[in-house]
């Protein structure tokens, strides 16, 4: 059974604070050098501990997160090491033959639908992506717990390749992790709303705007990705917040990773209809 915040029992959390271990919500979370701290807990003045592998433990609140950035750093360095678009966005074997081509999924290579969001066309692409993935993963992974972050990282990754296939055409690749990205802001900013943080709600819902700017006024900008990946990240978000408000039943988590499986799926049929 998930267990629910000491201040808040009727919110279920997976996070337990790094001092005396009583379960936090996002509400009572204080992010510090060692880990989430309860408000109690966050007014002690303590040192930076570092576990026997000599990683901080901080760490420890979204492992998922720091997964998935160093996956995505790995795959730009096989992109550099093939001769393609890790610095020059075109050729090289590994832009070839994994990036979303809307030719190649329906020939079969279904595999594009994920590895496109792994590959990233140039230093300033990768890192803009890291970047957002690290400031958001680190305040919803611990927030929702590991399994339903990749859950949510995943259906809206779909989503957006989804969203591409439907917008570009079948010759035309599109790379990049922005509709996962897309996904977790669109998540986080429902999740934070509908848990009474509303200045996060506020914040997170200025950089998606700001961000759909961008992806409207500058060319070469997979607008279908973006999009797609939105939407997905909210419906899931959408399930969570039921569970939050007990419409789920006491099994909660398990309803909510089947929203988003079902999300999962739907794009990836979506997807293979588009292509």
């Amino acid at each position: 059974m998930t267990p629910t915040c000491y201040r808040h029992p009727n919110r279920e959390t997976g996070v337990s604070c790094s001092n005396c271990g009583k379960p936090i919500c996002p509400e009572c979370m204080t992010p510090t050098p060692v880990g989430m701290r309860c408000p109690e807990c966050a007014s002690q003045r303590t040192k930076v501990v570092r576990n026997p592998t000599g990683t901080p433990s901080q760490f420890s609140a979204y492992p998922a997160t720091v997964i998935l950035i160093a996956i995505n750093v790995v795959a730009f360095l096989a992109e550099i090491g093939s001769g393609s678009g890790g610095l020059s966005n075109a050729g090289g074997s590994v832009y070839t033959h994994y990036s979303l081509l809307g030719a190649g999924v329906s020939e079969g290579e279904w595999y594009r639908l994920v590895t496109g969001g792994f590959l990233h066309a140039g230093l300033l692409h990768i890192g803009f992506n890291m970047f957002a993935l690290y400031i958001v993963g680190r305040v919803l992974e611990p927030a929702i717990g590991t399994p339903r972050f990749l859950a949510l990282y995943f259906a809206s990754l779909l989503a957006g390749s989804f969203g591409a296939l439907l917008l570009t055409g079948p010759f035309e690749p599109t790379i990049g992790a922005s509709g996962a990205i897309f996904g977790l802001f669109a998540a986080t900013g429902i999740l934070a709303r509908g848990r009474g943080m509303n200045t996060l709600a506020n914040e997170i819902g200025f950089l998606i705007v700001i961000n759909l700017l961008f992806t409207f006024s500058i060319p070469h900008i997979s607008i279908g990705g973006h999009l797609g990946g939105l939407v997905g990240g909210a419906i899931c978000a959408l399930a969570i917040i039921a569970g939050d408000r007990g419409k789920l039943g006491p099994q909660r988590q398990p309803v909510e990773l089947l929203v988003m499986l079902a999300v999962a799926v739907v794009s990836v049929v979506g997807a293979l209809a588009a292509a």
